[in-house]
């Protein structure tokens, strides 16, 4: 990455790590991107659409459980290690670090393409809440650069490959089921 991108990045980073530092934020970040804080919210999600929302539903949860496979391996032991981008919480000074800093690569953020890959399957499969879906994954990525552990443009590139195979992953499964399961009456 140029120098100066770099300093752009480091800037906004700073900007929403220091520069939106409250009390509030600082108990409500740490929980937000933390996983285990919405495993209810997931199962409950996932019992929804399994149990509730008929085929389009069931096609959707399964399509979610084999994109969030997908996209977490790819991100993580692939484009992580390809771009071995370090994170800002071990070499930036004066951060305001509310969780671990973790060992792992910073480039892109999996946080941020595992919401997004999340927020484009339930969208393209139901459309009506897309705002809801799309809200919680900036939520829980612009965390990530709260609590010190990603720099804005890990969240950005993270976003996208989310996106990008939340989307396909979705289409191939959509033309999968549209050949081989029956149309609901």
């Amino acid at each position: 990455m140029s120098e100066f991108l770099q300093n752009i990045d480091t800037y906004i980073f700073y900007m929403i790590n220091k520069g939106w530092s409250n009390s509030l934020f600082d108990k409500f970040m740490p929980l937000i991107t933390n996983v285990d804080s919405w495993i209810l919210i997931y199962l409950f999600g996932f019992y929804y659409l399994f149990f509730k929302s008929g085929k389009t539903g069931k096609i959707t949860a399964i399509t979610l459980i084999l994109t969030i496979l997908i996209t977490d391996q790819i991100n993580s032991s692939l484009l992580k290690e390809l771009f071995s981008r370090i994170r800002p919480c071990h070499i930036l000074q004066n951060i305001n670090l509310l969780v671990g800093c973790g060992g792992g690569k910073s480039f892109p953020s999996s946080h941020a393409a595992n919401n997004f890959a999340a927020a484009m399957v339930v969208t393209y499969f139901f459309k009506k809440n897309y705002f809801i879906f799309f809200f919680i994954a900036f939520l829980v990525s612009i965390s990530r650069v709260y609590v010190g552990v990603h720099y804005p443009i890990d969240i950005f590139a993270g976003a996208i490959v989310g996106l990008l195979m939340g989307y396909f992953i979705s289409l191939i499964i959509q033309k999968i089921s549209e050949k081989f399961i029956k149309k609901e009456p």
